[in-house]
């Protein structure tokens, strides 16, 4: 994917700088200090790039990330994704021991990632929020030793810090998948994934089993479902969907359509390339061709429909 430029939830140092580096090679680099801040700048058309975490494998969703998409302003649509694992480790000034470590500081998602070994080794320590992995470690930088990160070796590194303990995530495998937004989708490849999410309205009985069924009639893989407030009322959920089709596969947009039908509303994020490049076959009565040849098959039935007033139609 290229790019004149990319921001990216900043400093360097984090992991979503290494995947802006892997998403956009040779863009001019711009680090932000929120995510919302990045989705911003893709709206305003600061920057034709933005790159940003929206799901970890042990913490699930990045919840600033999809609420800023699903409920946020148009105009930022995700257009590619990059699933990174990461190794987060405890760093610390050098000199300084587990001993003379009064405070933890990190991304709330990182923290989380850690906080079994952090309760386990460091039970007396204060741990603070920070605005991302390498802002706790510059943070960190600045004081007597007091102050420890959670973060990568290359922040440690870039802020001249030491690992005192690498590799204290809670569970191993631990990955991140960043998004890569843009003001237009990505074009089919073969191997897609669409977001949507899909926004009620009336409460009627059994309308997700009919949005369920409207993917899984149509031979569909739904790869994520996942229920969040609407930030309406209370007990008012939307569904967002990850689904394993492009917009322009003629399957994905008769679903989209039956969808629509029955719902206030649907927003489409984005379809871009699986990171993981797997390609859905569908079953043939669910290709596209299957579905130009029973379209033609209606125009010829039409055909044959008298015309109001008796006249036989062309």
């Amino acid at each position: 994917m290229t790019a004149a430029s990319v921001a990216f939830l900043g400093p360097e140092g984090t992991f979503t700088s290494e995947a802006a580096r892997l998403v956009a090679p040779g863009a001019e680099r711009r680090p932000l200090t929120t995510i919302a801040e990045v989705i911003e700048a893709v709206r305003a058309d600061e920057v034709p790039l933005g790159v940003v975490p929206i799901e970890n494998s042990i913490e699930g969703s990045v919840n600033v990330t999809l609420d800023e998409l699903a409920f946020g302003d148009p105009g930022a649509l995700i257009r590619g994704e990059v699933t990174m694992a990461v190794t987060l480790g405890l760093l610390v000034n050098p000199g300084a021991s587990l001993d003379d470590v009064e405070v933890v500081r990190s991304m709330p998602v990182a923290l989380a990632q850690c906080r079994r070994w952090l309760e386990r080794h460091l039970p007396h320590v204060r741990v603070e929020a920070s605005t991302s992995t390498a802002e706790a470690a510059k943070e960190a930088a600045e004081t007597s030793g007091e102050v420890a990160a959670v973060g990568t070796a290359l922040a440690a590194e870039r802020f001249g810090l030491g690992v005192a303990v690498d590799d204290i995530a809670d569970y191993p495998g631990n990955a991140t998948r960043f998004v890569a937004l843009g003001k237009a989708m990505h074009p089919p490849t073969g191997a897609d994934k669409t977001s949507l999410v899909v926004f009620f309205g009336e409460d009627r009985p059994g309308l997700l089993l009919r949005i369920l069924e409207d993917f899984a009639l149509r031979g569909i893989n739904l790869t994520k479902i996942e229920s969040r407030p609407t930030k309406q009322q209370l007990g008012e959920y939307c569904i967002l969907i990850d689904c394993a089709a492009h917009v322009t596969d003629a399957r994905l947009g008769e679903a989209l359509r039956s969808v629509h039908r029955h719902v206030a509303e649907v927003r489409v994020l984005g379809s871009y390339p699986r990171a993981d490049k797997i390609r859905e076959r569908p079953d043939p009565a669910d290709t596209d061709g299957a579905y130009d040849e029973a379209q033609d098959w209606y125009a010829r039935l039409l055909g044959s429909v008298d015309e109001p007033g008796g006249g036989a139609r062309d």
